[in-house]
């Protein structure tokens, strides 16, 4: 057995840092940032809310990171959801271009329903462009005013922007970038930067968007300089996903029902079109606390009736799963109990499999990338050191591969 390193995205280099508030580096002199607002206390027994926006270019030269970023973006959740208490975790994604191309800016919406997130990012590909500047200043100000934030001052929300070429400063009608980070602070976002490649222009622009809001500023090469791991034991992690996948029984009324059928074809989608080790990893981040959100959400039958959110009885014919609905109480109690022993095997099987897989790794790659003078390293070491503001502890020594 042999394991084969990828060059992957930036996004696992920066997974770890969506948990603590970055600090600026000195970056972008003689410009004087906004101070943050005070932490809020959480509530007792109230998980953090963890909320990350990626703002991403999406140009032609940006294909080497986009590709990887669908390879890698269940490690970013992975690494997020090692935390404790295990976070509320919702993701969201602002694609942008430029004015002329297909398209300016592509908004997907803050959410716990990762699989639909990862869906839509697998329909991107990196087009148009070079050119130089690009629609920066859109693409900050849809995620800071499209993006559907919670309002909870306990909540830790954060936007990367990652791209290679500076905003354009030259448009008239646009809300240039100082403005829009003014508005970020005020809601208590950060804002950190990530400058793919080494375009001197971009980096000081870069800086000054960190700098402005205690944000972080990160440099990594044009294809990204982290290394993922595929292992000889994804393959059956990935098919008995697909296995627990299909245990789920959603229900609730019409509407609810047509969210849940476009979920339901999301997850089908990455399971025909993802890589056998990105399915392996969404695997690990299912079976985390933070990632149940997303592998069941409120309205998954088995779910319910076992965490005794509903009684089975009481549900409605019509709100129930469209394979239940011609059945007796008696079956479909039946179906409901056979379904959940199945997901119990099942889950205990991945579960066993993940370890053997973070042991395979452990043994054969850790040691080998992860060093002390490493981005991943570094990253991870400053996420552990800051985390605690948001009451969020890390005890990892490395984030999630």
């Amino acid at each position: 057995m042999r394991t084969k390193l990828l060059i992957a995205s930036l996004f696992a280099l920066t997974a770890a840092v969506v948990v603590g508030y970055p600090l600026a580096k000195g970056a972008g002199k003689g410009t004087a940032p906004v101070k943050a607002p005070a932490a809020v206390a959480r509530m007792p027994g109230k998980p953090p809310r963890v909320e990350v926006v990626f703002v991403l270019d999406t140009t032609s030269s940006m294909t080497d990171l986009i590709d990887a970023a669908k390879e890698n973006i269940w490690s970013i959740a992975t690494t997020m959801a090692q935390a404790d208490p295990a976070p509320d975790l919702r993701m969201g994604l602002v694609a942008f271009r430029d004015r002329g191309d297909a398209y300016v800016t592509r908004v997907v919406d803050l959410s716990s329903d990762l699989d639909s997130m990862y869906a839509t990012l697998m329909d991107f590909e990196a087009v148009g462009g070079g050119d130089g500047p690009e629609s920066v200043n859109e693409a900050l100000h849809d995620a800071v005013h499209r993006i559907s934030w919670s309002q909870d001052p306990t909540s830790y929300q954060v936007v990367f922007l990652v791209g290679d070429a500076p905003p354009h400063m030259d448009y008239p009608d646009d809300v240039k970038y100082p403005e829009t980070i003014r508005a970020a602070v005020a809601k208590g976002i950060v804002v950190n930067t990530i400058l793919a490649g080494n375009d001197t222009t971009t980096e000081l622009e870069w800086q000054k968007i960190a700098e402005l809001n205690q944000g972080e500023f990160f440099q990594v090469a044009q294809s990204g300089s982290a290394v993922a791991v595929e292992t000889p034991f994804d393959a059956d992690i990935a098919a008995l996903s697909r296995a627990l996948d299909d245990t789920r029984l959603f229900f609730g009324d019409g509407e609810t029902q047509r969210q849940l059928a476009r979920k339901e074809a999301a997850t089908d989608k990455l399971h025909a079109a993802g890589s056998t080790a990105s399915r392996a990893k969404r695997a690990s981040f299912n079976a985390s606390a933070a990632g149940h959100a997303n592998a069941y959400g409120e309205h998954e039958l088995v779910d319910a009736v076992a965490n005794g959110r509903v009684d089975l009885g009481a549900i409605a014919k019509s709100d129930l799963p469209p394979a239940l609905q011609g059945l007796g109480a008696d079956e479909r109690k039946q179906v409901v109990e056979e379904a959940g022993a199945k997901r119990a095997e099942l889950t205990r099987r991945i579960a066993a499999l993940a370890e053997q897989r973070r042991g395979y790794i452990d043994e054969n790659v850790a040691a080998r990338v992860g060093t002390a003078e490493s981005l991943d390293q570094k990253l991870y070491d400053t996420v552990k050191a800051q985390a605690g503001a948001k009451g969020l502890r890390y005890e990892a020594d490395a984030p999630a591969l």
